[in-house]
């Protein structure tokens, strides 16, 4: 079914970028700079957001149809060079210590440990690096407990056709708990996207020095 996501994943999103999504991952890479690897990069939604001052883009990717979606629409039409590579969040390809700065936008959602892609994106970054982050996560149930019954029960039926996409993970407590200084998180609810996926956090964390 990757297939099928690669082709129809972006026009899923449309909506929700054009109702604030698109200005949330601006806000969220305008100041990076320097050497940056974006993790699960998908089809390129980031890429028009990165600015100049980073010097060197790595993106990671590890579905063949996803990396062959992100070359064909998006290498092209960008006026600077970028390189992308096949790997997992499981076993990030490169060295301890490599980049000033990891970006993850709507990943950890779908991946199969959370604990250790985290660990991953703590190994690749230099110390005092940014660890940049967009999740959608499980509603608050104290709060939204309607919400948070209703992705349960979809939840089955969404990982299945949704490549392994948890609705009620706790991506927030995953991140707070990894080691990282928290520099800030926000929870949001994602405009026009499906209420299920609504719940969100962004931010960004650093390595310690």
């Amino acid at each position: 079914m990757s297939w099928l996501m690669a082709k129809v994943y972006e026009r899923t999103c449309m909506a929700a970028e054009k109702a604030g999504l698109s200005d949330w991952r601006a806000g969220l890479l305008a100041g990076l700079e320097g050497s940056v690897l974006e993790v699960g990069a998908g089809t390129g939604l980031n890429l028009t957001h990165y600015p100049k001052a980073v010097t060197r883009l790595v993106l990671s990717e590890p579905d063949r149809h996803m990396r062959s979606a992100l070359m064909r629409k998006r290498g092209a039409q960008l006026a600077r060079s970028m390189e992308v590579v096949d790997g997992s969040l499981d076993r990030l390809p490169m060295g301890d210590a490599s980049f000033d700065a990891v970006v993850a936008t709507l990943v950890l959602c779908s991946v199969t440990d959370p604990a250790r892609a985290l660990a991953e994106i703590h190994r690749v970054l230099r110390p005092g690096g940014q660890y940049v982050f967009l999740e959608h996560v499980a509603a608050d149930p104290h709060q939204e407990p309607r919400r948070y019954k209703w992705q349960g029960r979809i939840e089955p039926f969404w990982k299945r056709a949704m490549d392994n996409c948890h609705l009620r993970r706790q991506t927030d407590l995953h991140i707070r708990g990894a080691g990282f200084d928290i520099e800030r998180m926000e929870r949001d609810s994602i405009p026009k996207a499906p209420p299920w996926v609504r719940p969100s956090v962004r931010g960004i964390a650093r390595r310690a020095q």
